[in-house]
Parts: structure tokens; sequence; C-alpha cells
């Protein structure tokens, strides 16, 4: 029989699964909450600080195989690390068979996708024994194109189908396969991605994805003491913070449950009763009395500045600037601009060693009255939903920033009023934040 109430699929990522003690803890989660139905997990993370990952392990075996070098002791230590969690719960399973197999396709040569999936799959298989729960090997629902893409189409449709027949399921995280049965992996972090695409299949009322952090904080503990926590934060929101760096969940995650309108709620497996941080679509439905959701910045910027009189009467001249860029294979950031200046912000990184070649192809293409780059920018974007109704939101900023004589070189707002971004140099940068949570979180 299924059930017909609410449902909800949870993941766990690695330190939420590292050993024995930590699988009690998110078994415990699972099942204080029976709409807990769907169960992604990750390989087992660190269990202490200097502790290593097991897909680092597994990783690394797959290299000293290749090299044709003696990869027996590591596989041994990742062999003791599934054991002592199956001694710890004691569990009636045995993974040898597993082993074997690995162990074989190691000697004979395997993908590195195939080495790297394995452990997730043992952790499911794992997990799945201790709960009680179905095991679905994620290469049987989760699949890519013959070019490596992602195939949601096909996916949706065939782990739908799957799973609207079970209660309950565990589907391991990070991999799926190719049309050829080959197991081919996410980026890293992409356990994250297939707790999207389950939720997205059973049509989840919730995402719950599982770590060692309570959600989102409103800017980088390292540069602010102790800063509040989001408590509500919209898709849009979300893409803006985590383009500026902010990162708790992998980017890709958010885009099959947003297709969805599917919640994300982002929880503390060492500290369950903390709510976390709501992702939403909308925030109609919650009352928001901050102007501000959240601070973040990136480093290693340059600006590119070029000034013509009549720049605005000059019709193609932007087009003409961007293709100097496009035809070095090169992407920019941000087109803050005026009647008669352009600029262009980009990765020092992207121009490094080819800076006077960019000069004078722009130079070549539309004879500036005046161009330079400056370097060592640092960016920072001023986020919050609340900022739409709240005038006077960039006087407060710059306000603040004046007070302590730090120069803001750069200024970009976009028309929805959803973020403010400014370049400050890269001296001023902590300092920046800092003063910008001052003025709108104290």
């Amino acid at each position: 029989m299924i059930y017909n109430e609410e449902k909800k699929v949870v993941k766990f990522g690695g330190t939420s699964l590292s050993c024995d003690r930590q699988f009690v803890k998110s078994a415990g989660i699972i099942k204080a909450d029976k709409s807990r139905r769907y169960v992604v997990p990750s390989a087992p993370g660190k269990r202490f600080p200097e502790d290593t990952k097991v897909t680092d392990m597994l990783i690394k075996c797959h290299e000293q195989s290749v090299k044709k070098e003696d990869y027996s002791k590591l596989f041994s230590e990742i062999k003791n690390r599934f054991d002592s969690i199956i001694d710890g719960l004691s569990l009636k399973i045995s993974l040898d068979k597993e082993y074997i197999v690995i162990d074989e396709k190691l000697k004979t040569g395997t993908t590195l996708d195939y080495v790297a999936s394995r452990g997730e799959y043992l952790n499911g298989k794992l997990l799945a024994n201790f709960l009680g729960f179905e095991f679905i090997d994620a290469a049987d629902v989760i699949f890519f194109d013959g070019s490596g893409n992602f195939d949601m189409q096909k996916t949706n449709i065939i782990m739908s189908n799957r799973l609207q027949k079970l209660n309950n399921a565990v589907i391991p995280g990070f991999y799926g396969s190719m049309p050829d049965g080959s197991i081919k992996t996410f980026s890293r972090g992409g356990s994250d991605v297939t707790g999207a695409i389950v939720a997205r299949a059973v049509m989840a009322d919730v995402y719950e994805n599982w770590t060692d952090v309570s959600g989102f904080l409103m800017c980088d503990p390292k540069i602010v003491r102790n800063p509040r926590p989001i408590k509500v934060i919209t898709y849009r929101e979300l893409r803006e913070l985590s383009y500026m760096g902010a990162s708790v969940l992998h980017e890709d995650s958010i885009f099959p449950v947003k297709l969805a309108g599917i919640p994300i709620n982002i929880r503390n497996t060492n500290n369950p009763a903390d709510m976390g941080t709501m992702i939403v679509p909308s925030a109609e439905e919650y009352q928001n009395k901050d102007i501000v959701t959240g601070i973040a910045g990136k480093k290693g910027f340059a600006v590119i500045r070029i000034e013509k009189d009549m720049m605005n009467q000059e019709k193609g001249f932007g087009m003409r600037v961007l293709k100097v860029f496009a035809d070095l294979g090169l992407s920019f950031e941000h087109l803050p601009s005026g009647i008669d200046t352009m600029c262009v912000v980009i990765s020092q990184n992207e121009i490094k060693g080819i800076e006077r070649e960019i000069l004078e192809n722009i130079t070549k293409e539309v004879s500036p009255d005046n161009i330079e780059i400056e370097t060592n920018l640092g960016l920072i974007a001023v986020v919050g939903r609340g900022m739409i109704n709240a005038p006077g939101t960039a006087f407060r900023i710059f306000k603040a920033v004046a007070a302590e004589n730090i120069n803001i070189r750069m200024i970009d707002q976009g028309s929805s009023e959803l973020n403010i971004i400014i370049g400050v140099d890269e001296k001023e940068f902590d300092r920046t934040i800092e003063l910008i949570y001052n003025e709108f979180c104290i």
C-alpha cells in the first residue's frame, strides 16, 4: 500500500554517513518522520578533520591502478571503512562480492567514473539494509545521453514509474549510466543533484538536504564573526549568492526542483532540531523583515575601462567590443556603462598574459579616446528581495563604506532590484563586507 500523505526526499552528505554513529543519527532522523520516504546517500566522508573521504581514496586507487602501482593497501583501507560500519551496526550483510568485482575492474582497467561512484553505491547498500528500505541502483534510473549530458526527460519518466510503486527506497547519489550501460558521474557534490532529480520525479513536497551545517549564513563567518542565519531564501537569491561564492548546495541541484516548484530545506544532521534554511520558489507566503538576505563576494577581477565621446550614438559599439572577447574565447562578468564609458569586468586569470592583445584589439575595433585595465578588484554582491520596497538601500551601502574612506571602484545593479554589486580594492574586501553587514544586520 502506498502512502498518500506528504512525500519528502532526504539527501545525506558524506559527514552524515561517515561512520556507524552517523548512520544511527541519520536513520533516527529518517524514522522520526514517515514522510521521509526516499533517501539519497553520499559516500562516507571525513570522520575527523585529518581523515580522508572514501571517494578521494577510490580516485587514488584508480590513479595507482592506471600507473600499474600497488593499490592493495589503500583498497584494504576502503574495505575497512565499510566493514567497520557493518560491524558497528551489526548488519546482516556482506560486501565481499562487491569488493571482488571492484578489485577485478581495477586490475583489468576501468573508468574513473565507475571507481569514483562505488562509495555512494556501497554506502547506499548499507543504508538500505539498515533502514529496511529497497535499494535501487542509480544506474538503473538516472541516465545520460551519448554526449554525456544528463537526460532529464528519460530519467524523470523511468524513475517516476519505478518509485511510484514503492513506499520507501534508497537511491545512491552522484552517478547514473550512459546509453551503453557504463557508469557516468556528475561533478563532485553531485549527490545534491541526484536528490533534486529524485524529488522532482516523485513530486516531493520538500527536498531535505542534510549536511554538517544548519543552512546558509548571511555572509562568510571567516569575515564576520557569528553572522545571522538565513531562514528563508528564494531560488533567485540563492543563484545570485552562489554565483558570488556562497556555497552550501551543488549549484546544478537547484534546477530540477525549481522546475517543479519544490522547496529545499538545508538541515544539520548533528543538530536536527534546527530548522535550517528553506529555499523556496517564491517567498510571498513568508514575511520578510530584512532588506538584505545575504552578502557574498569574490576576489581576482579586472576592469577594462573604455572611454569615447558620443559612444552612445555609435551603432554596434558594444557588440564590437564584446566580439574581441568572444574571438579570444573569453567570458565577462559584468558590463557597467555610462553615456561615454563602457566597462568590462572579467576574471584576472582569464586575461593573464594577453592584456596587451586585448587592449590592441579593442583599440583596432572601436578607436577609443582612452582605454585602461585596473586589476585586483573584489566584487561584493548585496542580495535581498526586501530591497525592492526599501528606498535608500544603495545610499546606505555607499554611506557605510564611505565612512571608512573606502573607494567604490564599480557599481552594478540589475533592473530586478534584487542585488547591488560593488567593486572595491581587494585590500578593502573583507572590511567592506563587514561594514555592509553591520549596516543592515545588526
